[in-house]
């Protein structure tokens, strides 16, 4: 079993193009189901602003290869459009 608080300390890299995405923000659960649907990651910093975030990264759990000590393994095939909200 792996703890929610343990998979922020994992960084999240694509496979693809080998591209770090960054730490695990948040997680997406569906309550009926009782499953993760999705991992949430925050967007990059904007340059000019201290408190506002790009977006966040919206990754489905189908594209979760690995899950390992240190890092969590995708596999996206198409750039992934920051999520704004």
């Amino acid at each position: 079993m792996i703890k929610a608080s343990d998979l922020r300390k994992r960084e999240i890299i694509n496979i693809t193009d080998g591209k770090r995405l960054g730490f695990l923000g948040d997680l997406d659960i569906d309550l009926e189901e009782g499953r993760v649907k999705a991992i949430i990651v925050p967007g990059p910093i904007r340059i000019f602003s201290f408190f506002n975030k790009a977006g966040e990264f919206v990754i489905p759990w189908e594209q979760i290869k690995k899950i390992g000590s240190d890092v969590i393994l995708v596999e996206l095939q198409e750039f992934i459009n920051p999520r704004i909200g």
